[in-house]
């Protein structure tokens, strides 16, 4: 069955309810019949000691979204070389799901660098780019691209970094975090 996939890559260290509105937006767009949550087990442009492990982070993802039918996670960077290339996860998933269309998801705040990405000149013309707005964001040259479409959405400005603090801090993220990923994070004794 063809789908259109729009893929939201991302450390998701904690995944926050940001995370989960911008890919509720992006469902409502007319050519995006999915969201995959791309857990990446180390972003090239993040430090390690940072990051909870991929697995937990994977399983945190995975209590947001619930059952919700049009959200999916994937642990397909996991097994991948590290670090993780967006443009090398792309190539594997065209490959695995072929009749698939799949779209990259980006912050407005990520376009600026997007050129200096790995082979991110095929990611435009093969994929395309879905953007949605960050506050602070540079202009880019590639605002006015053919494969670059910018989605009305809210304006989020929720910080991971803000929620490990807080949580290291023993300070309430209730609201900032769905209750599931709370209880995990809990559970689990992550960020403390």
């Amino acid at each position: 069955m063809n789908k259109n996939v729009g893929l939201f890559f991302g450390s998701f260290n904690p995944i926050h309810v940001g995370h989960l509105i911008i890919a509720n937006t992006m469902l409502e767009e007319p050519d995006v019949d999915e969201v995959w949550f791309v857990v990446s087990p180390q972003s090239p442009f993040k430090k390690q000691k940072s990051l909870a492990h991929e697995f937990d982070r994977y399983d945190l993802v995975q209590a947001a979204i619930g059952d919700h039918f049009h959200m999916k996670v994937t642990d397909i960077e996991f097994t991948m070389p590290k670090p993780s290339y967006t443009s090398d996860t792309l190539a594997y998933l065209t490959d695995q799901h072929p009749n698939h269309h799949f779209k990259l998801i980006i912050g407005q705040d990520n376009l600026k660098s997007f050129p200096k990405w790995k082979n991110s000149d095929v990611i435009l013309r093969d994929y395309g780019l879905l953007v949605y707005p960050r506050p602070n964001a540079k202009k880019s040259e590639l605002e006015e691209h053919e494969n670059v479409r910018f989605v009305e959405a809210p304006l989020m400005d929720i910080s991971a970094t803000f929620i490990r603090k807080s949580i290291k801090n023993n300070r309430s993220v209730k609201y900032l975090v769905p209750d599931a990923v709370l209880d995990r994070i809990k559970g689990k004794k992550l960020y403390i």
